[in-house]
Parts: C-alpha cells; structure tokens; sequence
C-alpha cells in the first residue's frame, strides 16, 4: 500500500479526545511527528484539545464555555471550555503565562478590576452566567471564593479575619459570629493554634498560618467553589505540607480549582489536572491518566520537565 502524502507544515492540527484504554491507542507508537500540537499552538493554527471520555460531556458544578479574554488588544485566554467536577479538586498546570491565573480569575470576575479587559464566550457556576447583565459580583465572590498566591490577611483581629464576610453581608449576631469562626478556623486546621489568641492581630501569625487564615475565611461564607491562585509558592515545605492536607480535607465539602506549577503537588492533591499552553487548554482528564498515561506526548515532556 503506498504511504499516504505528509500533510504541510502549516496544516491545521486535530487532536481528538480518545479513549486511553483503547487497544489501538495502547499501541500507536509515540514519535517525534507527533509532537505537534504545541507548534500548532504557537503557529496559531487551529487544534483541538485532549479531553479524557469520563470529562468529555458531564455537567460540571463550573461550567467554562468557548471562553475567550483580552487585555486590550492583547488575547490572554482563547476559547477555553472545561467543566469543572463538583466536590472534587482541579488542578491548572502549565508555564508561567499560559493564562491558567488569568482563567482562574475569570471564575469569579476578579479580572474586572483591570483596565481594558473584555471577554467572549461564558463561565457558568451552579447553572447560573457569571457575566450575565446585572449579575451581583458582589453574591457571585461570596459563592466562589478566593485564595491568593501571597497571604493577604487584613490589619484586624484574627476574629475579624474570619467573619469579615459575614459582616459584609449583614450578620451582626454575636453567637453566630463566634460559632463560623469557630467552625472556619477548625476547617483551616487552625483553631488549636489561635483559639487563645483570637482578638490579636492576624499579621502576627507566621506565613503559613496567615495563609490558612485567609482560607478560614474564604470557607466561612460557605462558597460553593473554592479558588486556590499558587497558595503555596511563598511557603516553606512544613506550611506548604498542611496546606496539602487541608486542601484534601476542605475538598470533602467544596469544590476546588487550583492553580500551581509545582507538578508533584499537582499529583497529591487535585482529582483532575488541566494543561494549559500559551492561553489553550492542551489536555484534560483524570490526575491518574493526565501524569502516569497522557494522551499527548507534549503533556508527557512537560509533565517530566523536559520544558516549560
């Protein structure tokens, strides 16, 4: 049979999502030639993402649709679409600027707050528009909360911290003030440190503390989504291991979408993991598939370090 002609350079890329568990797939060998989505990526070139089957078509508890964002001229983020498990913990991994903190903040329209930036296409969180006219931005951060790459606890009191949503939203009863700031800061696995101290200023806590601070009080308005920006980067391997382990716990009740370029934390703590590569989502699927089985050698050689 004659081989059939080699398409050109510059042809557009379709990656389709196929079954990892598919015989065919098992044996397709994996060269050089296929290493091409990224140069399509970087060539413009039209290409379509690796989405794992068991994401492929469930209705996720975020719901990101053919969602697209400029600064300015500028496109950040092109035609995503990805939906988010609820109750599980997703991961966003890819290099510095392949627009996964920029997609992140699209969730609860943290971008709004920088000049010039317009978005196309939708985010949905529990079936509702984020970006529907007339949308409360305010309700909408209380339903998906934010945690920051730096700690950012305000000058107040630790119990201030932890409440300081609530207030915000009305509640002035002291009884229950004290009983969500309890409950917060024993699901940031803080209580035991600061429960003799809780009228004392939060910018006396160490660093790792201060970041489990700022997620007492994201949980404490009960978010139905958790954001998670590189919570761990400014911290020392001790601070970062319990905030591993809060994640896991904190994932039993809320959904959570993290951002993060350290791989083996990626491989810890989230159910799935998103690839992204210079604002695309490359590939998508299960923590398991996406770091022992990629579809995708160039999810492969990032994965393993070989560039980003």
């Amino acid at each position: 049979m004659n081989e059939t002609p080699s398409k050109p350079a510059m042809s557009p890329v379709k990656v389709e999502a196929i079954d990892p568990l598919d015989s065919a797939v098992l044996d397709m060998p994996r060269q050089a030639p296929r290493f091409n989505v990224l140069s399509a990526i970087q060539n413009d070139q039209p290409h379509a993402p690796a989405i794992h089957p068991s994401v492929a078509h469930g209705k996720g508890i975020v719901e990101i649709k053919d969602f697209s964002l400029y600064y300015g001229p500028k496109k950040t983020v092109h035609s995503v679409s990805l939906s988010i498990p609820v109750g599980h913990v997703t991961a966003l991994i890819g290099p510095s600027g392949c627009g996964k903190s920029t997609l992140l903040r699209s969730v609860n329209r943290l971008n709004d707050l920088v000049d010039g930036v317009r978005t196309t296409g939708d985010i949905l969180v529990g079936g509702e528009s984020v970006y529907a006219p007339g949308t409360d931005v305010i309700d909408l951060r209380r339903r998906v909360g934010m945690v920051f790459q730096k700690s950012n606890p305000f000058p107040m009191s630790i119990f201030d911290n932890v409440v300081y949503g609530l207030r915000i939203h009305g509640e002035r009863r002291r009884s229950v003030l004290e009983e969500v700031c309890e409950r917060s800061l024993r699901g940031a696995a803080l209580w035991d440190e600061v429960k003799d101290r809780l009228q004392s200023s939060a910018m006396g806590l160490s660093g790792g503390q201060q970041q489990r601070l700022c997620i007492a009080r994201a949980i404490a308005v009960e978010p139905q989504v958790l954001l998670m920006d590189e919570p761990c980067s400014a911290l020392d391997p001790i601070a970062t291991l319990k905030i591993e382990e809060l994640i896991l716990e904190i994932s039993q009740k809320y959904t959570v979408l993290i951002v993060t370029h350290n791989m083996g934390q990626a491989s810890r703590v989230s159910d799935y993991t998103a690839f992204m590569y210079l604002g695309r989502l490359v590939e998508y699927g299960p923590t398991s598939h996406i770091f022992q089985t990629p579809t995708l050698p160039e999810t492969e050689q990032y994965i393993t370090g070989k560039f980003g």
